[in-house]
């Protein structure tokens, strides 16, 4: 298991993609954004709305824009590798679960369209065999027992049995 104390340990521009990501998602750094723009707008007048004055908003928006793009695609790529790593591993620890859903996210887009559409369909013929949601874990025990119907966050997808 990686030592997450261990931040050397991550690649450099990770570290740099992860802080900027984070920084740019402030409150902060919009307000900063805003202000230059204001900046920016005031000055027009001053500087005769010349080439330069356009200019300088249209680079430093391209600019800006062109970078943050690499930046956030790299935290999102990290941010979903390791949600699969943690779904895979819930699935794999989960008896009802099928090991064989474990790395489906490098399926083509048919594929798993088509995995999705037979996860539904086996969901709604279960529903309407027993007139219960599929569940899993504690909350089947319950309805087999006939502990009557959860509520809150154990009903799976919201629906109640009939």
């Amino acid at each position: 298991m990686p030592d997450q104390n261990d931040r050397n340990s991550q690649p450099a521009f990770d570290r740099f993609a992860t802080l900027a990501a984070r920084w740019m998602g402030q409150g902060v750094t919009f307000a900063i954004a805003a202000l230059f723009m204001l900046g920016w707008a005031v000055s027009g007048p001053i500087l005769h709305f010349s080439n330069a004055w356009q200019l300088i908003i249209n680079t430093t928006t391209t600019v800006l824009t062109f970078l943050m793009v690499f930046l956030i695609q790299n935290t999102l790529n990290r941010d979903s590798a390791a949600i699969h790593v943690k779904l895979d591993e819930l699935v794999h620890v989960t008896a009802q679960a099928r090991d064989q859903l474990i790395g489906v996210e490098h399926l083509g887009d048919e594929e798993l369209e088509g995995l999705r559409q037979a996860e539904e369909d086996d969901a709604g013929s279960e529903v309407k065999a027993t007139g219960v949601p599929r569940v899993v874990g504690p909350v089947s025990d319950e309805f087999s027992r006939g502990a009557g119907a959860p509520t809150g966050p154990d009903l799976d997808r919201g629906a109640r049995p009939g």
